[in-house]
């Protein structure tokens, strides 16, 4: 056998001069097989380094044994961390993954969708772009009789189940956290308020804000993208307010990472001049300067989570289910004023 060549099961039965079945349930100890051929196949698939094909067999059987994953974004550690979470309880129940990212893109997600559905996997663990307002493309899983699960940007709680974070409750703590330690003038830097996790950290926000009976002041939010320019961006319109505000929680951390180069080239200093909170705690949040307060979620519990609800949905279809995933406020330096002390908080949110 050519060295770099896939062995298969018919390179194997071939060789053997044995039937495929019988190549596949030798390496499955089926007692239907003699002893002595098991041991013919399993040695000669060691002495070629067989290595099964999940994807191949599956679809043999025509009972596929492969989940779906649809991110936004495949790069950054707050979806990697998810995703690792998921794939450890898929392959403990004997399923494979396949990853797909829609780049935030409306038509790349249906394209993704599409291309998973090809593939004949068995469930869907999907997050929406930040462009999709239209959910047709969801919606038509059931009459294909995929389930589906989301996980942080959501969409029809009412048709799919889901995992979040604690968004509102987060931003509310965010917020006051900011209050109580010296800030008077917060504002918020967020996504299109088409999003649910946008509204719901919004509202958060907005709360605290109620909570200290300081008047709501439109111009101190500034809601279009989450992204690292949009961030930038907004914290330059912010900065260029007549009365500008002493404090910004930014709703992810790419988005606070614009606004710390934005705040620094206006020479001002986080936090004396102004604090600063970010979202999702990206790994390098303790490496920028200062380093970045933030609001951490538990991202691998988070896909191991949202993995045991497709599972639930595979074996079963039930009523769609909301899990909330509570989050932590990891303090540093970008969010203390000088001078503040930094009053007693439970380690949850």
């Amino acid at each position: 056998m050519k060295e770099g060549k896939h062995i298969s099961l018919k390179d194997l039965a071939c060789e053997l001069g044995i039937s495929i079945s019988t190549v596949s349930r030798a390496l499955k100890d089926s007692p239907e097989i003699s002893g002595e051929v098991r041991l013919r196949v399993k040695a000669l698939a060691k002495e070629w380094n067989y290595r099964p094909n999940p994807f191949a067999m599956s679809l043999l059987k025509n009972t596929p044994r492969i989940i779906g994953i649809l991110i936004p974004d495949i790069v950054t550690h707050f979806y990697s961390s998810i995703i690792t979470g998921i794939d450890n309880i898929a392959r403990q129940n004997g399923y494979s993954v396949i990853i797909t990212s829609s780049y935030d893109s409306y038509k790349a997600e249906i394209q993704c969708i599409e291309d998973l559905v090809n593939v004949r996997v068995e469930g869907i663990i999907a997050c929406l772009s930040q462009e999709t307002t239209d959910y047709l493309h969801f919606t038509s899983l059931e009459d294909l009789n995929i389930p589906l699960v989301f996980f942080d940007r959501i969409c029809l709680p009412d048709v799919f189940s889901s995992v979040i974070a604690d968004n509102i409750e987060s931003a509310r703590l965010a917020t006051l956290h900011l209050l109580n330690t010296g800030s008077k003038r917060v504002a918020f830097i967020g996504g299109a308020n088409h999003i649910e996790i946008v509204r719901q950290r919004k509202h958060g926000y907005l709360q605290a804000l109620r909570e200290y009976r300081i008047p709501i002041d439109k111009d101190l939010v500034f809601c279009k993208y989450m992204g690292y320019s949009e961030g930038y961006e907004g914290a330059c319109k912010l900065l260029s307010l007549s009365n500008p505000p002493d404090a910004i929680l930014a709703m992810t951390d790419s988005i606070a990472f614009g606004a710390m180069k934005a705040i620094k080239e206006h020479r001002l200093r986080i936090p004396d001049d102004i604090s600063l909170i970010g979202y999702t705690d990206e790994m390098h949040s303790n490496y920028v300067d200062p380093p970045l307060t933030a609001i951490t979620h538990q991202t691998h519990k988070m896909g191991q989570t949202v993995c045991h609800l497709l599972l639930k949905q595979i074996k079963k279809r039930e009523k769609p289910q909301q899990i909330i995933i509570p989050t932590y406020l990891a303090v540093r330096e970008s969010s203390v004023k000088n001078n503040q002390r930094v009053p007693p908080t439970k380690n949850t949110i």
